[in-house]
């Protein structure tokens, strides 16, 4: 598959959550944001809710953990129904035997590091992974300002992708938006996760479209 827009609903109306999905409709997937105010300073939503999102949204659901003890919390997500599951490699105690718990149960498994985690000590785990997420800052809130410094290990991501052969998406969250997306797709990027750029937006799915077209643009040349 190739570039794909994922809005985080963290910037989403909560009290009409069934419109704000259809809103995002032209998009691949809807990026939920699970925090426990434990792991990130922040409380959100849990397991029922991102059942009943999953009823509602037109488009798969990606469930983005934030949270303490994923080995133990991940596979509930799976089964509230979202198709893609991403924890994160600070919080997990046995990442590889949780990615291929949730593999097992059908949905794709993904690693999230926070911008002062480093790539190389699990690069040789990558075959493990569907996905690996680039925090491109710090993971609590949204409408953060983008980290420039980490489009480095964007591009070490992908290289390390690339060396072994493997068809792993990398995925990138933290203030993506048009003055960002082309550099996170020239890094490497092909899944973004953009939410105040999506949702602050008057008409959301142009600005899907929008973005869309400026980091196929940047993959282009």
């Amino acid at each position: 598959m190739g570039l794909q827009i994922s809005p985080s609903i963290l910037s989403a109306d909560f009290m009409h959550l069934a419109d704000e999905l259809a809103r995002i409709a032209d998009a691949d997937w809807a990026h939920v944001d699970v925090m426990d105010n434990h792991f990130v300073p922040n409380l959100t939503l849990g397991g029922p809710v991102v059942e009943a999102i999953v009823k509602a949204s037109p488009i798969p659901v990606d469930a983005h953990l934030m949270i303490c003890d994923p080995d133990r919390w991940a596979p509930g997500y799976a089964e509230a129904g979202a198709q893609s599951v991403t924890f994160h490699a600070e919080a997990a105690q046995a990442p590889v035997r949780l990615a291929r718990e949730l593999r097992a149960m059908g949905v794709r498994a993904g690693l999230g590091i926070k911008p002062a985690t480093s790539i190389e000590p699990y690069v040789d785990l990558l075959a493990e992974f569907d996905m690996v997420l680039v925090m491109t800052v710090e993971p609590g809130f949204g409408g953060q300002s983008f980290l420039d410094v980490c489009l480095p290990k964007l591009r070490r991501t992908r290289a390390a992708i690339a060396a072994a052969g493997l068809d792993v998406w990398l995925q990138v969250d933290g203030g993506v938006c048009e003055d960002t997306i082309e550099r996170c797709a020239d890094a490497g990027a092909d899944v973004f996760v953009a939410g105040s750029a999506v949702y602050g937006a008057q008409d959301a799915a142009g600005q899907i479209t929008k973005l869309r077209e400026l980091a196929a643009a940047r993959c282009a040349r």
